[in-house]
């Protein structure tokens, strides 16, 4: 009898696998590990959220089971956010449906419109549910460029023309994970345009919609673009817009279809979040922005504080301008040893944990994934960490002058 199941045997060996041993070794020997790898928001849940939890909770008639697609003052609460932000009208009770988190939701969704052997474009590198969502599901995946520049259109037509057979849908993720990308609303409608021209699917995931950098630029959702809904479906997420990772609470909207099918397969695997967990997320959802402006001034700081730090101590590191991360290039003096080999080095020299790059697609093995998920002064430290494997050579670039 085999010893590998069909799916599994679809799935490489999880990167932060070879990592996490190390991490764990170095800890039991009593080195203080600076893990600026997991994108896992180390700051507290907004008071007013948790106290609407508590309040909830003590009302025995919500330990019952929930509804797999959602309260619906949860769904309205998540619509009205859609109109607010983006100017977008969606119904709560057919085109939005609320997940275990925006992972879940691509995980499921690629389940329901998946059929073995469907062919889907997706970025590399990217997060890693986008592609395993759908070979987990039996489809083929076809690599796409992460960034979108003028080469992505030319890109998506010659996959389009080349696959076989033809893709049932392309993957989005802007502001990106793993590389911080960001896209416009021009992007977006050229590339609705060629889709709705191919009948293709739109999976849009907009987890990062509310970090961002530049106030004149909030990101923008592709269901903007008129017509749209006819064919996509965006994916958000509250674990980093309101310090809620481990809450599990997230969002599907768009086209009615696609929803109902995301329902549908829902509905046979789970009866929702814990319906206090929900009634704490309406509070979210329909409380002030200031929670939102506050955690996005956090980010930027580090971030600005992480790109200063580094760059002096010998790593440029690019200036993101959205998302908790930063995407940077293996120092020039370490690139033959490849993203994981590297994260390894770093680890065992410095005390500072870091994301392969290779861990989100053969096309990010030159760089290394880092995110703002200590505060200023952990941060300083791990710039000084690295910069004794580094040798101390000044960085040439991209050093953000700090306010005082």
């Amino acid at each position: 009898m085999s010893t590998d199941f069909h799916r599994i045997r679809r799935l490489p060996p999880y990167v932060f696998a070879h990592i996490d041993p190390i991490k764990a070794k170095a800890r039991a020997e009593g080195v203080d590990i600076i893990d600026l790898g997991m994108g896992n928001p180390d700051m507290p849940t907004p008071e007013h959220i948790v106290a609407k939890l508590q309040e909830t909770v003590k009302d025995g008639r919500t330990h019952r089971y929930s509804t797999s697609r959602g309260i619906p003052g949860l769904r309205k609460a998540q619509a009205s956010y859609y109109g607010r932000r983006f100017g977008v009208k969606l119904n709560p009770d057919t085109q939005v449906v609320a997940t275990l988190g925006s992972k879940e939701g691509f995980a499921n969704m690629a389940s329901a419109i998946t059929a073995p052997g469907d062919v889907v474009l997706v970025p590399n590198p990217t997060y890693p549910i986008h592609s395993f969502g759908f070979i987990m599901s039996g489809g083929v995946v076809r690599s796409m460029p992460a960034d979108p520049n003028e080469d992505f259109m030319r890109s998506l037509d010659r996959a389009v023309r080349h696959s076989i057979p033809k893709p049932i849908a392309l993957v989005l993720n802007y502001p990106a994970n793993p590389t911080a990308y960001t896209a416009d609303l021009d992007f977006y409608t050229e590339v609705v345009r060629y889709c709705k021209a191919n009948d293709i699917f739109i999976l849009s995931d907009l987890a990062y919609s509310e970090i961002y950098f530049d106030e004149d630029q909030p990101p923008p959702s592709v269901l903007q673009v008129p017509g749209a809904i006819d064919i996509s479906v965006e994916f958000t997420s509250m674990s980093k817009t309101y310090s809620m990772p481990g809450w599990r609470v997230g969002f599907a909207v768009g086209n009615e279809r696609l929803i109902a099918a995301l329902a549908r397969v829902k509905s046979y695997l789970d009866y929702g979040a814990f319906t206090p967990i929900q009634v704490a997320a309406v509070a979210a959802l329909n409380g002030s922005d200031d929670v939102i402006e506050e955690v996005r001034k956090v980010y930027k700081h580090r971030r600005d504080v992480m790109v200063e730090s580094f760059g002096r101590a010998g790593w440029d590191i690019p200036v993101p301008k959205a998302t908790m991360f930063a995407w940077a290039p293996i120092p020039a003096q370490f690139a033959h040893l490849g993203s994981l080999e590297f994260a390894k080095l770093l680890v065992q020299e410095t005390g500072v944990a870091v994301a392969p790059g290779v861990g989100f697609g053969e096309y990010g093995d030159q760089y290394i994934r880092l995110a703002f998920v200590e505060n200023e002064q952990r941060i300083r430290q791990a710039a000084r960490n690295v910069k004794k494997l580094l040798g101390g050579k000044s960085g040439q670039g991209n050093v953000v002058p700090l306010k005082a």
